[in-house]
């Protein structure tokens, strides 16, 4: 093979921007750790601590110095010298003087007014432990080195939007974020996600609202899809499954668009893929519930990473919604809802478990009026 096409095959999987700051242009992430891994040295990668004196002998050949003048620049250079009081007194870390005329002593004290301005304002409990789920897995490591995720691996940032029929979130923030290794199956992925869709209880239970019903949505309506450039991924592991991306694809046929191909996630690992990072793509699921996917970061595992393969799928966000209270007592979240009911306020109503059975039935549970009743999973299930 020629140089200059060697140059090309290795160019097409780096990423590159095909728009600033939005999008890269498509390229493959198991040859993008390929790339990576050829070019970096395995220290570079490693999870072991690095020898403090091989770096600066290291540092002191690349930057030809002698064993002498890297040894006066450790000591002139050292973060013990770098002080702003006596030396026979001992400082406060916390506190910034003043008057600062350090950059970053400034920089500082901007932020330490800024908290300080913050704790009047009272914070909703959520916003305060937005971020707990990754700060609790940072550096953790496992127990047994089987489990350790592998040096080399490689680490995607994944972001799941609301479905499209919520209007109030779904293009400003993702309902989740999860970090991902590039072993992990799109089957894994579709596990992974929390959607309230899948929660949902089909049927109408007026006459019988103590009888529990048999499944949920998720457990009967097992058909789903994800499309990546140009290709449906669909979820063919039960025999209750079904290609729901066929009737798109005819459809595409029929108008003369670009023909899409399939493939089965369960057999797709996240590395076979080819995307575009920040570019939206799709999850559709339960039929029409259809979540934006976009793939925020690719990189290497780094030493302080979770690097316990039994937690990922890694949660390290979710987004928090408002629950829906009872239009009657305003206190309880909301378990059913009624049509066609004389007794509501109106149509559709939502009511707690309290308020419904003590206005649509008497003392023996016997159904009073005509109504419909159908149970309802509130989206702050998931809070």
């Amino acid at each position: 093979m020629a140089a200059s096409e060697q140059t090309t095959d290795a160019n097409t999987n780096v990423p590159e921007y095909e728009y600033p700051d939005v999008n890269t242009k498509p390229f493959h992430i198991g040859s993008f750790k390929k790339e990576w891994l050829s070019r970096l040295k395995p220290s570079d990668y490693s999870y072991e601590e690095a020898d403090e004196d091989a770096f600066h002998a290291n540092f002191a050949r690349e930057m030809g110095v002698s064993a002498e003048t890297m040894a006066e620049l450790k000591a002139v250079c050292s973060v013990d010298s770098l002080r702003c009081h006596p030396e026979d007194q001992q400082p406060d870390t916390e506190v910034v003087p003043p008057d600062p005329t350090l950059r970053t002593l400034v920089q500082r004290k901007e932020r330490q007014d800024h908290r300080a301005s913050l704790k009047k304002i009272k914070k909703n409990r959520h916003d305060l432990y937005a971020d707990e789920l990754e700060r609790l897995t940072i550096g953790r490591k496992p127990e047994t080195v089987t489990d350790m995720v592998p040096e080399g691996e490689i680490i995607l940032t994944i972001n799941v939007y609301y479905p499209a029929v919520f209007d109030k979130f779904n293009y400003i923030r993702p309902h989740m974020t999860l970090l991902m290794t590039g072993s992990h199956s799109l089957a894994e992925l579709r596990d992974a996600v929390c959607c309230v869709s899948d929660l949902q209880v089909c049927g109408e239970f007026s006459n019988t609202p103590d009888v529990a019903p048999e499944f949920i949505s998720k457990d009967h309506y097992k058909s789903a899809f994800f499309f990546f450039e140009g290709v449906f991924y669909n979820d063919m592991r039960f025999p209750e499954c079904q290609d729901i991306s066929s009737t798109t694809i005819e459809w595409a046929k029929s108008h003369n668009f670009p023909s899409y191909s399939q493939a089965k996630m369960e057999d797709t690992l996240l590395e076979d893929l080819k995307v575009k990072v920040g570019f939206p793509y799709l999850y559709c699921h339960q039929g029409d519930c259809e979540h934006l996917v976009i793939i925020t970061d690719v990189r290497l595992a780094h030493k302080n990473d979770c690097l316990d393969k039994n937690l990922y799928p890694l949660l390290t966000h979710k987004h928090r919604v408002l629950t829906q209270k009872c239009a009657v007592c305003h206190v309880f979240i909301g378990r059913w809802y009624t049509t066609n009911d004389q007794f509501a306020p109106s149509d559709p109503c939502l009511f707690c478990d309290k308020c419904f059975r003590m206005l649509h039935y008497d003392a023996q549970g016997n159904k009073l009026g005509e109504f419909l009743a159908y149970p309802y999973v509130d989206r702050g299930a998931f809070n």
